[in-house]
């Protein structure tokens, strides 16, 4: 296995002297925390299941740590998403020592489209850069299909939140999506001394397995505006908070919805399970 010490497989030096030698310090704007816990990394591509013979997608690299995790495994290539110009020579070493197995994108991964870059079968591993991992995943469980399976790090409060049940204080839009799309499991958790620099808050990892049957689009969708309404009023009765849906309007008001799904409208949203909150976006589509 090649850890990126001296005189293993890969030839690469220690992370650390990487990021001294490029100039790499952690930039806030991007949202980097570097792992540099060779351990950690090939642990955590472990989370992700059997690699072999599958493309695996890294966004965010940086120096490099998880992506030679990811290229020590049996995983057929990898793809590599980075924004961040600095980063590219030493990811440029990387692919170097693993001759034709790296591949690196220069780009805001918000502008990429993954399934389209890379060939399937596909599983993501990534440590998230925090400024933008939630409109990552968001824009990811959309295309959850294209997926055998996500492996994401997050700040612990958005890791939470995605594996939280109805009626904690954690559940909410993000709880709803990410469970009707994925079976969602809390892997690991890591605290924040564990990153070079050490956030304020600790992380965690969670593996996304996309469920067999996905939602046809008008059906997604149906839930992406329900959700939006219910959670973006919390605090309010569903008879309140669904007033301003269009759809609901339509089928005679939020109340008529709610009723016509076997839910008291003096619910509020965070008391919903994933299955009443489908029961209610199917009767948000157009009759056929």
């Amino acid at each position: 296995m090649g850890s990126g010490a001296p005189g293993l497989p890969s030839g690469l030096p220690p992370l650390r002297e990487v990021i001294a030698r490029h100039g790499l310090a952690a930039r806030k704007g991007l949202g980097q925390h570097f792992l540099l816990d060779l351990n950690l990394t090939a642990r955590i591509v472990r989370l992700a299941g059997d690699m072999a013979g599958r493309h695996a997608i890294e966004v965010g690299p940086g120096p490099g740590g998880l992506t030679r995790a990811l290229l020590d495994s049996p995983a057929a290539d990898v793809t590599v998403i980075e924004r961040d110009a600095r980063c590219l020579p030493a990811l440029a070493e990387i692919a170097a020592a693993y001759p034709g197995r790296l591949r690196v994108i220069e780009g805001d991964a918000l502008a990429v489209d993954l399934p389209a870059e890379v060939a399937p079968p596909r599983r993501l591993v990534a440590n998230l850069p925090y400024n933008v991992a939630t409109p990552l995943l968001v824009g990811w469980l959309r295309q959850a299909a294209a997926f055998e399976s996500l492996t994401l790090m997050f700040q612990k409060e958005v890791a939470e939140r995605l594996v939280a049940a109805p009626g904690s204080a954690a559940y909410g839009r993000l709880s709803v999506l990410a469970q009707w799309l994925c079976e969602a499991r809390l892997a690991l958790a890591l605290p924040a001394r564990a990153f070079t620099p050490p956030p304020k808050v600790d992380s965690a990892v969670v593996h996304l397995l996309p469920r067999p049957a996905q939602p046809a689009p008008a059906l997604l969708a149906a839930m992406e505006r329900l959700t939006a309404a219910a959670f973006g009023q919390r605090r309010k009765m569903l008879r309140a908070s669904l007033r301003a849906l269009p759809d609901a309007a339509r089928l005679g008001g939020a109340e008529a919805l709610l009723r016509r799904a076997a839910i008291a409208p003096e619910r509020r949203a965070e008391t919903l399970s994933v299955a009443e909150f489908e029961a209610l976006a199917r009767l948000l589509l157009p009759a056929p």
